[in-house]
């Protein structure tokens, strides 16, 4: 079984969103709805990421608590390191939950036998799913096997950031006759080109609040701008930085100004 994951302090704020108390009212059986998160190796299932891309590796030894080692090595391309993919390396059981979703779904042969696994293992109060704290649609496969299972679903809201884009295009009319799916493009990654082509909704990853200003764009600070249809948006800049970098200093200035908690 796969294991998705109670909301997260972030995810939780979602409860106090007016727009989305509909999908929170009742989950299956009738009984009280909730905020879950699937989430995956974030790198490793992220096929177009660039700006962002970073992975948690395993050494091949153990820590003194007896766990695996691991460490976070960033791409060739990334600008500024995955929040997810830092969690994975300072918490042992993050990485290993991921991990053995992400094993269990690249086994898969078929969309059915997935969206299967997805809907077995879905907890029956889940209201709203954001797929993927963690990770993203590692390939076509998986990302019509969540349209499957949003089908199977109405009552239940799924919404995702992703930068497979290739897939959110290839089977748009799906997409758009599933009132129940949302979808945001991740600006940051070797798909870009087809936001603009094909008029998705974006979010971008900001350094300040006066950045977001300059383009124009609202900052989410508690995800409900991606879980709701609306116009495009910016996230601020968070996480464990590489020493010296662009994206370090940006963490650090935030902090400074009392933005940096308000995510």
């Amino acid at each position: 079984m796969l294991q998705y994951s109670k909301a997260n302090a972030k995810l939780k704020k979602l409860y106090k969103v007016e727009a989305l108390t509909e999908w929170l009212k009742f989950g299956r059986w009738d009984r009280k709805a909730n905020v879950y998160s699937l989430d995956l190796l974030s790198g490793w299932s992220c096929p177009f990421a660039k700006d962002c891309k970073s992975k948690v590796h395993e050494t091949g030894n153990l820590t003194k608590s007896g766990n695996l080692e691991t460490k976070l090595k960033d791409g060739i391309h990334t600008l500024f390191r995955c929040f997810s993919a830092s969690q994975e390396v300072l918490l042992p059981n993050v990485y290993k939950k991921r991990k053995a979703n992400y094993e269990l779904l690249k086994a898969c042969e078929s969309v059915d036998e997935m969206a299967d696994l997805l809907d077995m293992s879905m907890p029956i109060d889940a209201g709203i799913v954001r797929q993927h704290v963690g990770g993203d649609f590692f390939n076509e496969m998986y990302f019509l096997a969540w349209l499957e299972l949003a089908s199977r679903h109405p009552d239940t809201l799924f919404y995702a950031y992703t930068k497979s884009l290739s897939f959110w295009v290839k089977h748009m009319d799906k997409v758009n006759s599933l009132n129940n799916v949302v979808l945001t493009a991740s600006r940051g990654g070797y798909q870009d080109h087809l936001i603009e082509k094909h008029n998705l909704r974006e979010s971008v990853v900001v350094y300040s609040e006066q950045e977001a200003d300059s383009l124009g764009l609202e900052i989410d600070h508690d995800d409900s701008h991606a879980a709701l249809n609306g116009g495009d948006f910016a996230l601020l800049i968070h996480g464990t930085q590489p020493k010296g970098s662009e994206a370090g200093k940006a963490v650090r200035e935030l902090k400074g100004v009392g933005s940096y908690g308000r995510k």
